[in-house]
């Protein structure tokens, strides 16, 4: 649960906790002024907290989760100072005027920003980020908990439990990760009354050729799965074990290929058949496993890539739970609740939180192609610390469209 707002320590300098820069470098002012004027955010007339300068804000704020709002801003105003000159006085807006600032940005002009700059990064040179020729990625949902609030409850709903309801609503993500460099991508949002399916539905239109892409059982039906062959990736989804799948052909591997239809009527017909590629087996001597795993793979070649590969390659999926976690207990906090009390501004904290797990993997993603290493190799938590502390590189935020033509 949320605890009371902290400050940073007494004395502590801003080039002790954060690096501007990083966000700078990762959502370039300019992509920031374009996404900006896309949504008819721009700032009209001068204001103490122009729009540029809340977006960054927003962002900040998932860095800085246990700090009270007017921290985070005191902290991105005096990263901002050199502007005006070591000697200025940093005026720091009340949280009335945070609100209203955060309000008139609302959620859209971070979804537009969110949607054109977030999306795959590595490289050939990264490690652990291909399977073959294909880019690896994964499929998975989760939701958080926002505040306990009528009109926010109203919004994204308050999920049920075995003793009730939840203590508090919840809002949903569902979101493809590229494996390799652990960036969440293609993220859509709704409230927790919303499927997983639902929301997966737009999140399939980022795949694409060459990419390879795992699903838990959960996801699999003949709908999706036809949305997704549509986008030319590959696809290694696990299904229900009791799927009525005919073994057609066997192939050496062990594998064999078979057929889905919409409907048991189109199965009875033999039409609207979709071809696909069928791997059974059994995890023996590991501990809490089920008696048996069934894959499907758009992958009919078994030379291309084997039974035994496939089913090695299906348990990387989990590379996208550990990509949540970070998002949730080491950059969020574990059981702190968003802070923002309306929907859009909810909406708004969740595009920044993403944006800011965007920014410490990106710059980890460099470390780890400088040094030739999987960046599942460096520490994620040890990454956010270097950040909160690194000298800071503020010149690429302008504080307001004035100062800047000065």
């Amino acid at each position: 649960m949320a605890g009371v707002a902290a400050t940073l320590p007494t004395g502590s300098r801003i080039t002790d906790f954060i690096t501007l820069g990083v966000l700078a470098k990762t959502f370039p002012i300019e992509r920031v002024r374009q996404a900006l004027a896309e949504t008819g955010k721009t700032s009209i007339r001068e204001r103490e907290l122009p729009a540029q300068v809340v977006v960054y804000y927003v962002i900040m704020l998932a860095l800085f989760m246990n700090s009270s709002c007017k921290e985070v801003l005191r902290c991105l105003l005096e990263g901002l100072q050199w502007l005006s000159g070591p000697g200025a006085p940093v005026k720091i807006t009340g949280k009335s005027g945070i609100s209203q600032a955060r309000a008139r940005l609302g959620s859209e002009a971070m979804r537009r920003l969110h949607d054109d700059v977030v999306g795959p990064i590595a490289t050939r040179d990264t490690k652990g980020a291909w399977f073959k020729s294909w880019r690896l990625v994964s499929l998975d949902g989760s939701t958080f908990d926002v505040a306990d609030d009528p009109a926010i409850e109203a919004a994204f709903g308050r999920p049920g439990t075995g003793q009730g309801e939840s203590a508090f609503p919840q809002i949903r993500i569902v979101s493809l990760v590229e494996n390799g460099t652990h960036v969440l991508f293609a993220t859509q949002m709704a409230g927790c009354t919303t499927s997983e399916v639902a929301l997966t539905r737009d999140v399939l239109s980022a795949l694409g050729k060459g990419m390879i892409c795992l699903a838990d059982r959960n996801f699999f039906g003949y709908p999706l799965w036809k949305r997704a062959c549509a986008t030319e990736a590959d696809l290694v989804w696990r299904i229900k074990q009791n799927a009525r799948l005919k073994d057609e052909e066997r192939l050496p591997d062990g594998s064999y290929l078979s057929h889905i239809y919409p409907s048991d009527k189109d199965r009875r017909k033999q039409i609207n058949a979709i071809k696909i590629r069928v791997i059974d087996y059994r995890l023996d001597g590991v501990a809490d496993a089920e008696p048996l795993y069934r894959l499907v793979t758009t992958i009919l070649d078994h030379t291309q890539a084997s039974a035994q590969e496939l089913a090695a390659l299906y348990h990387e999926r989990w590379e996208i739970e550990t990509a949540l976690d970070e998002m949730k207990t080491h950059l969020r906090g574990a059981k702190i609740v968003l802070r923002s009390k309306t929907p859009d501004l909810v909406r708004q904290e969740l595009y920044g939180l993403l944006m800011a797990h965007f920014a410490i993997r990106g710059l980890m993603h460099e470390a780890a192609l400088t040094a030739e290493l999987d960046p599942d190799r460096l520490s994620f938590l040890h990454s956010v610390r270097v950040i909160r502390r690194k000298i800071i590189a503020s010149g690429g935020v302008p504080p307001s469209e004035q100062a800047l033509a000065a």
